[in-house]
């Protein structure tokens, strides 16, 4: 393995992917019967419609493998050629694993493919051998390698060590490496991710060439590297604080989490497990015996298939059914209705929402536990006034034993054709934790211009208490992030500003030069946020000035530590990193200006 210089001494020189990709039912009114002179008649009774089934097949897209199936992996490869470069095609695939042993197999993971162990554990399923992203596609440059995700596995690495090169929106969750990780492409070209968590690394994690990453509430042997933002919570063998150079923040625990729900197997029978709340935590979960939680059957659920309409997805809700959506693509007419506490909607093989018509694609009530995760939303034509909406407006409850979790649930503008919402992603219920997401305003792709896949606002957070651990938010109109309730707390931030603004006064705000990428509102008297970045790449107009990456009233229970703002190869400048603190970046060196404490 050739080395590779350490931290910053081989930044990125120009952006990561324009430049690289150019140059993501109500019920119907009761029927009065009669005539005018009769209109007094009782209507006619409605009729109740049908019960929906739980449980059933996982259909076409859903590839179950045992130890004794054959083919393997001429499987794994024939779904690999079709997905490696359909950045925004229409094809989504899971890989499900049952428990065992495997032997020889090297699983490339392409576009909208997620690979599952179906045991209780991680070490139920052992893989000898592979699960691979790189970038051969796209010439060595893993900076769009988006939507895929590894869950619930043992590798034993082929050469003692895994390769996993992503960007955005590829999460890496309860899987045990006996081995290594290395985080970039063959050749060491750029990479922007990512995300794991609920891991053990037996071995060394290189991440060489990524520009930032967050692990949370995992194990690892060691860290070799950092770049720009690498951001570690509740990580067994973490590096030391160390912000910034290197680019180290550490928090010895996560505050509050709850791993994602997963499908796994109990004798013949799939059900889904849901872990149980932590706070303070640190480590995995599955290390020592069961894992703690509960779990429910798959008849609990009803089982989606692509092509099914959103009044019989809310039939099911209205049922009392939880939601598991298969792989593929599933148009709404009206918002997915959750209303029952508790509720489970949870994706498989990035199953993706469209709203048509301009609805908002899911709405979920002022309820208790509610688990939203594993799919992607992506914006209609029609422009949504909001596409995901957590609590309606004023919700006001307190939700801290039991929170709504939005986990592994991405949100595209953009990019496989034209799209179009107001806000992306609004919270308005109180103790939400929103873990990992990507809410993204295309910069590449089909129906992208600064007017046409407008999106102004991607994630607006009302409610008190809520905790964001791996927020990624990029390229909205005005600003990426607003932040209004009390205590907010985030862990890691990454962020790019809108690359396609035409012109400075295209983003002017008031007499502010741009729209910050976090925004905390000047009532908020109380937020935290650690290991937060945003960068600028205005290549439309390099000459656009950014007055700050972050804005945020000067209290003293408003508190950011290790920020930074950085410009890509020159194209635009920030003034300041936060209000008006903090050295500018300048010139068309990628250096990040960098704030340890704030105020």
């Amino acid at each position: 393995m050739p080395d590779f210089p350490p931290s910053s001494s081989r930044p990125p020189q120009v952006g990561r992917r324009t430049l690289l990709g150019a140059a993501a039912a109500a019920t119907a009114a009761p029927v009065v019967l009669g005539s005018a002179s009769r209109a007094a008649a009782a209507p006619a009774p409605r009729k109740k419609p049908r019960a929906l089934p739980g449980g059933g097949d996982l259909g076409p897209n859903v590839l179950v493998f045992d130890p004794s199936t054959p083919g393997i992996q001429a499987r794994l490869d024939e779904v690999f050629r079709q997905q490696e470069s359909a950045q925004f095609g229409t094809g989504r695939y899971a890989l499900l694993f049952k428990p065992g042993t495997y032997s020889g197999l090297n699983a490339q993971l392409g576009f909208y493919t997620s690979i599952a162990g179906l045991g209780l554990s991680p070490d139920d399923t052992t893989i000898n051998g592979d699960v691979t992203v790189d970038a051969g596609w796209f010439n060595g440059n893993a900076t769009q390698n988006f939507w895929r995700s590894a869950e619930n596995l043992a590798l034993v690495p082929a050469n003692g060590t895994n390769r996993w090169a992503v960007a955005q929106a590829a999460p890496f969750r309860r899987m045990h490496i006996r081995g290594g990780l290395n985080l970039a492409p063959s050749g060491y070209g750029w990479a922007s991710g990512g995300y794991i968590a609920d891991s053990r690394i037996d071995g060394q994690i290189g991440p060489y060439s990524q520009q930032q990453w967050y692990t949370r509430d995992s194990a690892i042997g060691s860290w070799l590297n950092g770049v720009w933002n690498m951001v570690f919570s509740g990580v067994e063998g973490a590096p030391a604080q160390s912000f910034p150079n290197p680019p180290y923040t550490t928090l010895a625990t996560t505050p509050i989490s709850r791993e994602k729900p997963f499908l796994y197997l109990q004798g013949s029978e799939y059900r889904v497990f849901l872990p149980e709340k932590r706070t303070n935590a640190r480590g995995v979960t599955w290390g020592n015996g069961t894992p703690r939680g509960t779990s429910l059957p798959l008849t609990q659920f009803y089982v989606a298939r692509p092509g099914v309409s959103a009044a019989t997805l809310n039939q099911a809700l209205e049922q009392g059914l939880h939601l598991l959506l298969t792989p593929g693509i599933y148009h709404l007419s009206e918002p997915l209705r959750i209303n029952r506490a508790n509720t489970v909607v949870l994706g498989l093989g990035y199953a993706t929402l469209i709203p048509d018509g301009g609805v908002t694609a899911v709405k979920v009530a002022d309820v208790d536990g509610v688990r939203l995760a594993g799919f992607l939303v992506d914006a209609g034509p029609v422009n949504s006034p909001t596409l995901l909406e957590i609590g309606p407006r004023g919700a006001s409850r307190d939700h801290s034993a039991n929170p709504t979790t939005v986990q592994d649930v991405f949100i595209r503008i953009g990019g496989a054709g034209p799209g179009k919402a107001t806000t992306s992603m609004v919270v308005n219920s109180r103790h939400t934790i929103i873990d990992h997401t990507w809410v993204w305003r295309a910069d590449h792709g089909d129906g992208v211009g600064w007017e046409t896949n407008r999106a102004d606002y991607g994630v607006v957070v009302n409610g008190d208490d809520v905790l964001a651990t791996g927020l990624f938010v990029e390229h909205f109109n005005k600003y990426d992030v607003q932040w209004f309730g009390q205590r907010g707390r985030t862990i890691f931030f990454q962020n790019e500003k809108a690359y396609d603004a035409p012109n400075q006064a295209a983003i002017q705000n008031g007499s502010t030069k741009g729209y910050a990428a976090y925004r905390v509102g000047d009532a908020v008297t109380s937020h935290e946020g650690w290991g937060l970045g945003s960068y600028c790449y205005y290549n439309v107009d390099p000459t656009i000035v950014q007055h700050h990456g972050f804005a945020a009233p000067v209290r003293p229970d408003v508190r950011f530590h290790n920020l930074l703002v950085v410009s890509l190869g020159g194209q635009g400048q920030y003034e300041c990193v936060i209000n008006d603190t903090g050295s500018p970046t300048s010139g068309t060196s990628t250096v990040p200006s960098t704030v340890v404490s704030y105020p």
